[in-house]
Formats: C-alpha cells, sequence, structure tokens
C-alpha cells in the first residue's frame, strides 16, 4: 500500500498546506514613492498588498494569487492611472482579489481589448470588488475563468465618444459560475456583456445611458436576476441563448426595445417590469416603433407575469415565433398592444388564467375574474398596415370603419391570431419569487 494515497496522509496534506499559506502569507504595505510592480513582482501566493493613498502611474501585472486592496478601505483615494495605453491591471493567475481601488485612464484600442481589469485565460477564484472604473476601454474582461465574484463596483465609459467606440462595462467570454452583483455600469457600449458562458448569476446590477444594457450571445443556463435598465436603447438584449431564467428585472424609458429576445429558446421571462418605451421624434422612420418585448425567431418560452406599461407596442413577435406561453401579464397604457405577423392561431391563456389589457371591453357576468369574451388584439385591417406602412393614412376611412364591423359580424372572416380566452378584469398581482 502506498501510504502517500492513504486519505489521512491526505488531509495532513491539506492541513500543511494552510498552514504554510497562513504561516508565511505577509502584508506588503506600498506608499506612492515605491515602484509597485517590484512590490506586486515580490508577492507570493497568499499575500495581501496594501496601497497608501495617492496615484500609481503605469499598467501592472499580478503573477501570483495575492489580494491588493486600499490601505484605508477606501476606494477614490488609491488611484492607478494606465497613462492612456493598455490595462491598468493584467491577471496571470489564479485566486487574486482586488478591492477598493479607483481605475482610470486605460487604453482605449478596443481590437486590443484595452481594459482596467484583464484576465488571462484558465484562471479561477477571482475577486473584484467595491472598485471605481472611469475610462474609454472595457472595464472589467474575464474569458475562460471559473469562480468570479464581481460586486459592488462603479463603471463609467466616456460619454463624449460614440457608443460603438466605447468598450462595454463588464465583458465575460466563455466563462463558467461567475456571479456579477450590485454594480452600477453607464456610459459604456453594453453594461454587462456575455458570450459563451454558463451558469452564470447577474443580479441587483443597475445599468444606464447605454446601447444595451444587458447583452448575452450564445449563452446557456443562466440566470438575471432584479437588475435595473434605464435610459437604453434596450434594456435587456438576449440573443442566440437557451435556459435563461429571466425575472424580476425592471427595464424603463428605453428607445427601442425594454427586452428583446432573438433565437431564445426553453427560457423563462416573468416578474419584470418594462414601461416607456418610445422611439424619440428626432429618430422616427417608417416601421421603427418603441416595443416593450420584441420576440424574434425565438419559441418554447415563458412568458408570464410581466407588466408591459406605455410603450408604443406592448409585445411583437414575428419569425416563427411559436409554442409560447403567454399568460398573467399587464399590458397597459400601449396604443398597440400586441403584433403578431403570423397567420397561426396562438392561445394567450394558461389553466384559465389570461392576461390583463387595459383596452379591453368586455364584462364579467360570473364574476370569476376573466372576462366572459375573449381577446382578440389585432384584425386583418391590422395586417394590412403591418404589410403595408403606407395604408395608415387609410385607417379613418369609411371604407376601413366598414371592414372591422365586417369582422366582427362574421369573424370566419377574422384571419388566425393571438387570442386570449380568459382576458383579467383587473391587473395581476405577480407572485412572488423564491429568494434566488
Amino acid at each position: 500500500m502506498n501510504i502517500f494515497s492513504s486519505p489521512s496522509i491526505k488531509v495532513f496534506s491539506v492541513v500543511i498546506s494552510l498552514f504554510h499559506a497562513v504561516t508565511f502569507a505577509a502584508v506588503i504595505n506600498v506608499n506612492q514613492s515605491d515602484d509597485l510592480q517590484l512590490k506586486l513582482d515580490s508577492a507570493i501566493n497568499g499575500d495581501v498588498v496594501l496601497l497608501a493613498d495617492g496615484r500609481y502611474q503605469g499598467n501592472f501585472i499580478i503573477a501570483n494569487g495575492i489580494t491588493i486592496d486600499a490601505k484605508l478601505g477606501e476606494r477614490a483615494h488609491v488611484i492607478l492611472d494606465g497613462n492612456g495605453k493598455g490595462n491598468n491591471l493584467t491577471l496571470l493567475t489564479s485566486n487574486i482579489t482586488i478591492k477598493h481601488l479607483q481605475l482610470i485612464n486605460w487604453g482605449n484600442d478596443l481590437t486590443e481589448q484595452n481594459s482596467a481589469i484583464y484576465g488571462e485565460k484558465s484562471l479561477s477564484n477571482l475577486v473584484i470588488s467595491d472598485n471605481q472604473f472611469e475610462g474609454d476601454g472595457f472595464g472589467i474582461w474575464i474569458q475562460k475563468t471559473k469562480q468570479v465574484l464581481i460586486a459592488n463596483n462603479t463603471i463609467k465609459g466616456n460619454p463624449s465618444l460614440r457608443s460603438s467606440d466605447r468598450g462595454n462595462g463588464i465583458q465575460l467570454s466563455n466563462v463558467q459560475n461567475v456571479e456579477v452583483v450590485g454594480n452600477e455600469v453607464s456610459y459604456t457600449r453594453d453594461g454587462l456583456y456575455i458570450i459563451g458562458s454558463q451558469e452564470n448569476i447577474l443580479r441587483n446590477n443597475t445599468m444606464h445611458h447605454l446601447r444595451y444594457g444587458v447583452h448575452y450571445m450564445y449563452s446557456h443556463s443562466n440566470k438575471v436576476l432584479n437588475n435595473l435598465a434605464y435610459n437604453t436603447r434596450a434594456g435587456y438584449a438576449l440573443m442566440s441563448s437557451k435556459r435563461l431564467t429571466v425575472q424580476g428585472n425592471e427595464s424603463r424609458d428605453s428607445e427601442d426595445y425594454g427586452m428583446l429576445l432573438n433565437f431564445i429558446t426553453s427560457s423563462n421571462i416573468s416578474n419584470n417590469i418594462i414601461k416607456n418605451v418610445w422611439t424619440k421624434p428626432e429618430n422616427k422612420v417608417l416601421g421603427r416603433e418603441g416595443k416593450g418585448l420584441f420576440v424574434y425567431n425565438s419559441a418554447y418560452n415563458t412568458i408570464s407575469y410581466n407588466t408591459i406599461d406605455t410603450t408604443e407596442i406592448g409585445i411583437h413577435l414575428t419569425a416563427g415565433s411559436e409554442n409560447t406561453k403567454v399568460y398573467g401579464n399587464n399590458f397597459l397604457n400601449n396604443p398597440v398592444q400586441v403584433k403578431y405577423v403570423s397567420n397561426r392561431e396562438q392561445e394567450w391563456s394558461q389553466n384559465g388564467v389570461g392576461n390583463y389589457w387595459s383596452n379591453y371591453l368586455g364584462w364579467d357576468l360570473n364574476n370569476d375574474g376573466a372576462g366572459d369574451t375573449p381577446f382578440e388584439p389585432n384584425d386583418g385591417i391590422d395586417k394590412l398596415v403591418w404589410e403595408y406602412p403606407e395604408a395608415k393614412v387609410l385607417l379613418d376611412s369609411p371604407s376601413i370603419l366598414v371592414l372591422r364591423w365586417v369582422q366582427k359580424q362574421f369573424p370566419i372572416l377574422k384571419p388566425a391570431g393571438v387570442k386570449d380566452s380568459y382576458p383579467q378584469m383587473s391587473p395581476v398581482t405577480a407572485p412572488s419569487l423564491e429568494n434566488n
């Protein structure tokens, strides 16, 4: 028997390793007059590097698993200045913690992925918390990494640059088990950009004055919980992904989309609030309207208990977006509640629970809370106008009014579309969510 493979020897080895980590870990105090890179190079795994107040200029590399923190724990007084090039901090190894720093003036070369904090590939166990960022390029870029916490940071881009010339606030590429919580991101291109990543959580973040607040691409089994996005082109742009849980979020004051689902499958979109999605007058062109929910080429999803309030189009489904459960939602004050471009009938209720429509004019004689007549938001005239937008000028003409009346009197002439058989007579109260 090999004694080095026995359980007791393995436990002893772990204890010895921990003993060495605790025993030999050091606290390294750094002043502004010191060579910070030299101090970082001299630190070994487990050391804590404490920076005194001041400005530290340069592009620094962390090659060992250390903690770098402000000596007084106040992030606004320890400044890492990248001198307008490269990365402020480049991480080459795992087990790094970065806290209470202010990172500014890193590079703006997006092709080179210039970032305030840039993680090389195949890292794990990173903590980036309570820092303040302000610069042109990417804020935090993490790739091919596992077990990361990015928490309570403030990231601000450069509003004088065009949106397309700015980096994203937090960029996650091919990562797993990353939690992004409590951050505020503004004036970057996108707030949180996630591509090719699984089993991650975005929770309690605030994103504003951006192109997209949250942008997903080719990512699966992720959770987007209780975030706020405002003053964006799209609060949440979810694309080419599956098994997303998107719950408890808010999107307001967006111009194009409150929430965009493009090739999203097997996902749960629930308990979200979308309000005031309206295209600015100076950006108005034919066919461009603010959409609360835009569902494109997406299927087998559940859209439930959301509130879509004061948007030019409440929900727009197109390009094969079928086999989707839609129930328990509140559609309030939307001039066009539904735009559904298909000739296949869709039932928008589940187990006797439909949606609340602020323009429903039916009645409830049996007092069961649901209208006695189904709600069908669109007719053949709507579909005609969608296909030929120029026909909008005829909507108030006597001939159009007669056609609408004929469709009501002879339903067989009405094309298939969305039908809610149990429209709710009062706004639906969403069930409370479990703690996620």
